[in-house]
């Protein structure tokens, strides 16, 4: 039997290094899909799940947008023009001496309101007295010189009619007699004169209002060329409000004129507070050109005061009341370059897109001529959030702010996206 003999086969590792190169290649896919494995399972653990990922037939769930809705109302509305005024006194004077002499007391107080005729301050009378003393002792003399040549006139038309004495000497005797009366006439008037000079040392009140600060104290010499005056008086009871309105509504205004007084409300600065409420009396003659307006002039009682001098208000004019019509809150109409439209509540608690027809608007209320009835229900917070056939949750009042803010994962629509 033959033996075979096997001899070992000897590796050679030149020859192995080689294979392991031509086969370079290999190794770097295999670690190209292994990295792009690690990747893919990374990304799907990091991205939130999308609609797209759903399975077939499954249908996205969606909570309810809180929301605040109101009913619609038929009612009136009063259309008002309204103009930033100020308050303005019937009368405002300046109190001066009329007299020139020393203040010698006064008989008011501070902010005191007076009437017509009440007594304000005293200057020193008594130069003014001896005036009137003065004036008094000529007008006696003149009286009995007056007198005396009267008699010699009725002696000398005796004595000449008895042509005792010549006509020239009875004509100087008429002069001398008319002399002494434009005498006499010269005299009473210089007591008139001093009269009222003590009159006038009485300062009284020409119109009742309300005293200003004091100008002069007592003990100062006043002149009646003084400019500044001893105190001012205005009248607050009644008191006017001067306003500007646009030259446009000038028309609409004078035609309700005819009709009667319009009503007028005073408001304060920031249109909340409602200050007093008055008539409208007058208007001005002419158009400012400066400004394309024309001033009105209101007049209000002011009888606890409500209105200072200088104030500034709103004034609020009414010209016009429209009867029976459609009100919603102006906050229900929403404005898209297609249109106006308001969200309305339907029984299954969604809500529909309902183009509207808008008319004027006063006072956060709008009227509505189409798209509206009374009784629907308009959403009025909330809004920003509904599309067409949004489901909703109707809120309370007091629940209304916090239903009407949006969380960190709502979308908000745009009024044209939510149109369209």
């Amino acid at each position: 039997m033959q033996e075979v003999v096997t001899e070992p086969i000897e590796s050679n590792p030149q020859q192995d290094k080689s294979s392991f190169y031509k086969r370079w290649w290999l190794w770097l896919i295999l670690l190209c899909l292994v990295a792009g494995g690690v990747f893919a399972l990374w990304k799907a653990r990091q991205s939130p799940s999308s609609p797209a990922s759903a399975k077939p037939g499954s249908k996205a769930v969606s909570l309810p947008t809180p929301v605040f809705v109101v009913p619609v109302r038929k009612g009136d509305m009063n259309i008002y023009l309204t103009g930033l005024g100020s308050v303005t006194p019937l009368n405002n004077v300046t109190v001066r001496s009329r007299v020139d002499g020393q203040l010698m007391t006064v008989h008011f107080r501070e902010g005191q309101n007076v009437t017509k005729g009440s007594l304000l301050a005293v200057i020193d009378p008594r130069p003014f007295q001896v005036q009137l003393t003065q004036a008094e002792g000529q007008m006696a003399r003149d009286l009995e010189q007056l007198l005396n040549s009267r008699l010699d006139l009725e002696r000398y038309r005796t004595l000449w009619k008895q042509d005792s004495i010549p006509r020239q000497q009875l004509d100087t005797q008429e002069a001398l007699v008319r002399q002494y009366e434009g005498a006499v006439k010269i005299d009473q008037g210089q007591i008139d004169s001093a009269k009222l000079q003590l009159t006038y040392s009485r300062i009284t009140a020409p119109i009742s209002g309300r005293i200003g600060l004091r100008l002069v104290d007592p003990g100062n010499m006043v002149h009646a060329t003084d400019a500044n005056g001893l105190l001012t008086i205005a009248q607050i009871q009644p008191i006017a409000v001067l306003f500007p309105l646009p030259e446009d509504s000038l028309p609409q205004v004078l035609r309700k004129m005819k009709g009667g007084r319009l009503a007028v409300d005073a408001f304060d600065r920031e249109m909340k507070l409602k200050l007093a409420s008055g008539e409208l009396t007058t208007l001005d003659n002419q158009i400012d050109p400066t400004t394309g307006t024309v001033k009105l002039k209101a007049v209000f009682a002011n009888r606890e005061g409500e209105l200072f001098p200088n104030q500034f208000v709103n004034a609020r004019l009414l010209v016009d009341v429209k009867k029976n019509v459609v009100i919603v809150p102006s906050a229900a109409i929403l404005k898209t370059p297609q249109g106006a439209f308001a969200f309305v509540l339907k029984p299954d608690k969604t809500v529909a897109m309902r183009p509207v027809k808008a008319g004027v608007t006063q006072g956060g209320e709008t009227s509505i001529d189409e798209g509206l009835e009374a009784g629907e229900q308009v959403v009025v917070d909330g809004a920003e959030r509904l599309r067409e056939g949004s489901k909703v949750e109707v809120k309370e009042r007091d629940q209304a702010g916090k239903g009407s803010s949006k969380g960190p994962d709502e979308t908000v629509l745009s009024p044209r996206e939510r149109w369209e």
